[in-house]
């Protein structure tokens, strides 16, 4: 059901792409996020956009804190490095998100213009990377960013597993 870690995925063409040292690395502060998520009662998501080498901001779901089911954690980061880089683009950034980002999170991800989404599991009851839509690579969008999905895949399931089976 799940496509392997690392594909790089754009449009309907699919191949294997190894992981660069960088997505690595984005995915680890994405990953660190989410472990601040889980440790606050928070589901678990954790997002990081990096402009090159560096991250510019760090995110988790915040949406249990603050009341607000919309507080996602790459909702937030979006919005924290569009504040942060003073601009309404993020062309030359990449998205690292421990989960396919949901719609209201794709459509923020077109509209921010943001350059790569790098992902980690796959959600197939929401997920509009590619699970149950594609807002991020439809073809009648002014915007599609670069898309890799997988990257560290089974360390993001098993945050999520763990998480839920804990609350069960």
């Amino acid at each position: 059901m799940h496509k392997k870690a690392g594909k790089r995925e754009t449009g309907s063409e699919k191949r294997p792409r190894p992981t660069s040292p960088a997505d690595e690395a984005g995915m680890a502060a994405a990953l660190e996020e989410a472990r601040k998520a889980a440790s606050i009662g928070e589901v678990p998501v954790g997002a990081a956009v990096l402009r090159g080498d560096t991250v510019v901001v760090r995110a988790h779901n915040e949406s249990v804190t603050r009341r607000d089911p919309t507080a996602h954690a790459e909702l937030l980061a979006v919005q924290q490095a569009l504040s942060l880089l003073q601009t309404d683009r993020l062309g030359d950034c990449t998205l690292y998100v421990t989960l396919e980002p949901c719609a209201q999170c794709a459509g923020a991800i077109v509209l921010a213009k943001v350059g790569r989404v790098v992902f980690g599991a796959y959600d197939p009851k929401a997920g509009m990377a590619g699970s149950v839509g594609d807002v991020l690579r439809h073809p009648q969008l002014n915007h599609r960013p670069e898309v890799v999905a997988g990257v560290r895949e089974e360390e993001c399931v098993h945050l999520l597993e763990e998480f839920f089976r804990a609350r069960r």
